[in-house]
């Protein structure tokens, strides 16, 4: 593998990880109703369990409130049972075929909490874009003990990852202030 492969595969990974970072925050619950927040939450259907959005509209009804329209008229009941089931702390209510979801206000204490969670998120993000990082040097180590890379170009591109990772760090690092100064918002 070229070096050049090596870097490309590098910053391809890293870019998947903070993609997989962003999906992670999204499940973490701001001041404001978010349709994704519904996503981890599952419906027993036919026997299957399957996401909520699988069997639903999901949409925002205002800013602090979700809505969820049933595909099917039966499943109003499942879908009202497993929100109010979920480890989200929502108290949906039915109105006919529509549910509604009330985002209630956060208290300042679970505000801080949810924040810790952020950065432990973000520092998770972090150690593997260095993971990744090192992987990548130790191939290039490889390359130049395989001779198919000098050492000059091994000092050169141990350069360019130490700025791809600076770089991939520096942005969970705005994503993390932008998703904390989102929780403190009330």
């Amino acid at each position: 593998m070229s070096i050049l492969d090596i870097k490309q595969n590098t910053e391809a990974k890293m870019d998947q990880t903070i993609e997989a970072f962003k999906n992670n925050l999204m499940k973490i619950r701001t001041g404001r109703a978010n349709p994704a927040l519904l996503d981890s939450v599952h419906v027993d259907y036919y026997g299957a369990l399957v996401p909520v959005s699988q069997v639903a509209n999901v949409s925002l009804l205002d800013a602090r409130t979700i809505s969820v329209q049933p595909w099917e008229k039966g499943l109003g009941a499942k879908i009202e049972k497993a929100i109010r089931d979920s480890d989200l702390g929502l108290n949906p209510s039915s109105m006919g075929d529509l549910i509604r979801v009330p985002m209630p206000a956060m208290s300042e204490e679970r505000r801080k909490e949810l924040t810790k969670v952020v950065r432990g998120e973000g520092e998770g993000a972090k150690v593997a874009v260095r993971n990744l990082r090192r992987d990548a040097n130790d191939a290039v180590k490889k390359a130049v003990k395989d001779k198919v890379a000098s050492e000059d170009d091994q000092k050169r591109s141990e350069g360019e990852i130490q700025k791809v990772t600076d770089r991939h760090i520096g942005v969970i690092d705005q994503i993390v202030a932008a998703k904390e100064q989102d929780i403190m918002a009330v």
